[in-house]
């Protein structure tokens, strides 16, 4: 597992995936200090990665990268660590639009492609 600071190549996703899943890899992403922690079995562990690193809990959320994907379907937005009623979040989705919206925008400043 690694935390993503400043950039991870679309290559090294995928070498990721084909030694866990096969074709995705699973990311927590941190909206506030823009960084995400990857390559782990569960997003809880990445989840606990995050937290011992300083994140807060209200700020990480769950995510799935599918690297030989392109445009919406690059990013799945389904993990049990963000169903977070106390959060305002319901379901395993992330499902306040903005919150997507920086997400994405903090993968895409991520991942080099």
């Amino acid at each position: 597992m690694i935390i993503v600071e400043k950039e991870i190549s679309v290559d090294g996703l995928r070498v990721m995936a084909k030694n866990t899943f096969g074709n995705f890899v699973k990311a927590v992403v941190d909206v506030d200090r823009e960084i995400m922690a990857v390559d782990a079995e569960l997003h809880a562990d990445e989840e606990a990665c995050l937290l011992e690193d300083g994140s807060k809990q209200e700020d990480i959320w769950g995510i799935n990268l599918y690297p030989d994907l392109e445009g919406d379907d690059f990013i799945e937005f389904d993990s049990m660590i963000n169903l977070r009623p106390a959060f305002g979040n319901m379901s395993r989705d992330v499902d306040d639009p903005k919150t997507r919206e920086r997400i994405t925008n903090i993968v895409m400043k991520l991942v080099e492609r």
